[in-house]
């Protein structure tokens, strides 16, 4: 006969008591007070009260692509994207505001400084009236290369023209308005200049003729399919709307296994398509046009090889701004 003890079941481990969660502990937030100063006058402009991480918009009479703000008076601008605990200040910081002038978006002055050899090229080749002597007004040269040389010249221009609108991705969106006086005084007056002198009455074929012009077409050609290869390049390096930087490496197309050697191919390829124009005309002003646009292309290089090497600790050192192991 069973007792009730029997029905009790065997005694075992105790069993554990039940630990309540532990409580998340939130994160101070930081706040920063912050005093804009004028970078010329040091005059206090605002004052900023319970700064987040990402320093606000504010106005100061001038819209957004107009101001500058920055650590130093002397100092370069800071990003949208910078984060305050990232900047070295403390929670009470200091800036400086600069006024960069009227802006104007860099599509724009692309178009107007590229249209503008274009045409003026196009007005010396079929000789419009007032450029040379009366007799010559609509008149055509006799040499074959002249024909070819305006060719190439205004492809050279469409392919930007067509590249600003459907290839670059700008990482600002202005420049300096009056940037674009510089720039077109400087493309359109060269325009003018070499073309008065291809499409001249008495303009000379080159010294070695149709051998001197067909190498000078090759060069031409395989620089401007280089210089769109590299163009495509470094826009998928960006994706839309982005302003990231990354390493350009070569790609399964030949024409980027340049960058193995150098970190602005694109320039290399401009400079060797000039350098074929140059051989085609046999023309000063253009042999000149193409020395100035180097020295440029150098500067520019020279300094985005340097903020690769900053920016990027793994950068291969092998590599030089425009010209392999030269410079």
């Amino acid at each position: 006969v069973r007792s009730k003890y029997d029905l009790l079941p065997a005694p075992g481990p105790p069993t554990p008591a039940k630990r309540k969660p532990a409580k998340k502990t939130k994160k101070a937030v930081v706040f920063f007070e912050v005093e804009i100063l004028d970078a010329k006058t040091k005059d206090k402009l605002c004052f900023l009260d319970k700064v987040g991480k990402i320093l606000p918009s504010f106005s100061l009479h001038w819209y957004p692509a107009r101001q500058s703000i920055r650590l130093d008076p002397k100092g370069k601008s800071l990003k949208d994207e910078d984060v305050l605990q990232h900047l070295p200040v403390g929670t009470t910081a200091t800036f400086y505001f600069r006024d960069l002038g009227a802006q104007i978006s860099w599509v724009t002055v692309f178009l107007t400084e590229y249209a503008g050899p274009l045409l003026i090229y196009l007005m010396f080749y079929f000789r419009v009236p007032f450029i040379y002597a009366p007799k010559y007004d609509f008149t055509t040269s006799k040499h074959w290369v002249v024909h070819l040389a305006c060719m190439c010249h205004s492809f050279h221009y469409v392919k930007r023209l067509l590249e600003t609108l459907f290839v670059h991705r700008f990482s600002h969106g202005t420049m300096p308005l009056r940037n674009i006086f510089k720039n077109c005084t400087y493309y359109w007056g060269f325009a003018a200049w070499m073309a008065y002198y291809i499409n001249h009455p008495l303009y000379t074929p080159p010294t070695y003729g149709e051998q001197q012009i067909r190498l000078a077409l090759t060069v031409f050609l395989f620089c401007q399919i280089g210089n769109f290869s590299i163009h495509i390049a470094l826009r998928n390096l960006r994706p839309p709307g982005s302003k990231t930087r990354k390493i350009p490496y070569p790609t399964k197309n030949p024409f980027t296994w340049i960058f193995l050697l150098v970190s602005c191919p694109n320039y290399t390829y401009e400079l060797g398509s000039w350098l074929g124009f140059t051989l085609m005309t046999q023309c000063l002003p253009v042999a000149f046009f193409t020395l100035v646009g180097f020295i440029q292309m150098t500067v520019w290089a020279k300094g985005k090889h340097r903020s690769y090497l900053k920016e990027f600790r793994d950068y291969p050192t092998l590599r030089s701004p425009i010209l392999p192991f030269i410079l």
